[in-house]
């Protein structure tokens, strides 16, 4: 069993977003996906969740084609969106119980694991308030425990720790090894490199549409003779002297008439 994309392309417009994107994911592998904005990241990820048809390529789950069978498929995904789309009106225990009820789990599984999350995530004080009351980072765990609770095999996570407290990064970081401890598929999306560095086997770099390193994080540093992947990532993908911009913002500043 592995996720598969295979040659992937998207445009839009006319305008390629991914071109030729390629790799794996085999079970109990975490693996970073990273890119600068405008790379094709979340268009890669959107397509690997079934939310978009690439314009070449395929996506194999199990060795079939996602596509064709994309409601098996979604029922053994879990997917933790870069951008919080939740229904604010309902409660942090509805929303978990209408996600468990439109993946059919049984009534009394689904109850006993809404009320184990909410307790184990900090929220169970909160479970009957609507979400609209809940900060960034009580959303994002709701998002989160959404993603866990059906036990699924494929877990993609697309920026997870936007909002989280230090405690509930630290937690988030055990579950994701535990994940790959019992053979879950993750894949990674992040701008915290620090926190990927930490917890992926893997990575790959996406610039312009295109993968540009597909490797573990060891021996990157090793054959660019670096001592982080954020000096890779910099190397690999930065344009612009950053520093120096910085410095630029700094004097712009402290312009005066």
């Amino acid at each position: 069993m592995r996720l598969e994309a295979r040659g992937l392309g998207k445009r839009y417009n006319g305008i390629a977003a991914l071109e030729g994107v390629s790799f794996t994911l085999e079970p109990g592998e975490v693996v970073g996906y990273l890119g600068p904005n405008g790379s094709g990241k979340s268009t890669t990820v959107k397509v690997l969740s079934g939310l978009l048809e690439p314009s070449a390529g395929k996506v194999y789950f199990d060795g079939r084609d996602i596509q064709t069978c994309l409601i098996d498929y979604r029922k053994r995904l879990g997917y933790v969106p870069e951008e919080q789309q939740l229904y604010p009106y309902l409660t942090g225990r509805e929303y978990l119980e209408l996600v468990g009820r439109l993946r059919s789990m049984p009534e009394a599984l689904l109850a006993k694991k809404v009320e184990e999350f909410l307790e184990l995530w900090g929220l169970h004080r909160y479970r009957n308030s609507a979400m609209a009351a809940y900060s960034k980072g009580m959303r994002q765990k709701v998002l989160i425990a959404a993603a866990l609770l059906h036990d699924p095999d494929v877990l993609i996570f697309d920026e997870p720790l936007s909002g989280l407290d230090v405690t509930s990064m630290l937690v988030f970081r055990h579950v994701v090894r535990a994940l790959a401890e019992q053979g879950k598929m993750v894949l990674y999306c992040s701008h915290v490199l620090e926190a990927v560095e930490k917890v992926c086997s893997r990575v790959i770099i996406l610039h312009k549409g295109h993968i540009v390193a597909n490797d573990r994080v060891e021996r990157l540093r090793d054959l660019m003779s670096l001592p982080s992947l954020e000096e890779i990532f910099a190397q690999l993908v930065v344009e612009e002297d950053t520093e120096r911009t910085a410095r630029h913002i700094i004097e712009a500043m402290k312009l005066s008439a």
